[in-house]
């Protein structure tokens, strides 16, 4: 064996039998995930978002370079800074800039430029992209980091999802405003998104329209 390399001892095979009930059951879960708006400020214990973050950073990624950073964000004070400036982004967008057809594709979801639980969910993760990264002997590329960090994302998702919690995906544009809020480097990172974490707050909805998935047939193709 070589050096480099150390033998797979972790993977678990299943009877098929039982890969079926486990993919029907991990999709019955998946099925309860849903964005929300409306949070409660319940308090959640810094070691579960640690946790779920050590679970994002095994996502697959180019050349393992792991080109991601995840600020937590807890502090009121950083979380109200983070919705002044993101709201005022919103109202440019909900006024005209985002141009009416895909204004009219959010109506049926009822957001607007109002953004309360950026100050009321008890987490903020910031997710960060990383062009390069830092080694002892210097810096060097990072590869495929959109793809990278998209796929780290779905699994942090997926792991809050997972832990009890609840989440929304929150994408201002521009969100360069956040390397400043949360003290990155803008040189070598860009804002990827800002997750919304925490507790559903009592009569929180979902819109019928976010609950229409499409069939397997529309999004499956077998050759």
């Amino acid at each position: 064996m070589s050096e480099q390399h150390h033998p797979l001892t972790d993977f678990v095979e299943y009877p098929q039998q039982e890969m079926l009930e486990r993919a029907q059951a991990h999709y019955q879960d998946i099925k309860r995930r849903h964005s929300i708006r409306k949070f409660s400020d319940k308090p959640v214990p810094q070691e579960i978002i640690e946790q779920c973050i050590l679970a994002a950073g095994t996502a697959p990624n180019g050349a393992n370079h792991q080109p991601w950073h995840f600020v937590a964000i807890n502090s009121p004070d950083v979380k109200a800074q983070i919705r002044e400036q993101a709201e005022a982004i919103e109202r440019g967008f909900y006024d005209g800039r985002a141009g009416e057809e895909w204004l009219d594709a959010l109506k049926p979801l009822g957001t607007n430029a109002s953004k309360p639980y950026l100050e009321t969910a008890p987490w903020l993760i910031a997710i960060f992209s990383q062009k390069r990264m830092e080694t002892e002997v210097g810096d060097k590329n990072n590869y495929y980091v959109h793809e990278s960090v998209g796929i780290a994302t779905g699994f942090l998702i997926q792991a809050l999802h997972n832990a009890g919690l609840g989440t929304l995906t929150h994408t201002p544009k521009p969100m360069s405003f956040l390397s400043k809020v949360c003290e990155r480097n803008a040189d070598n990172e860009r804002p990827y998104m800002l997750l919304v974490v925490g507790y559903p707050a009592e009569g929180a909805t979902i819109p019928d329209h976010a609950i229409n998935k499409k069939p397997l047939e529309e999004i499956m193709t077998v050759l």
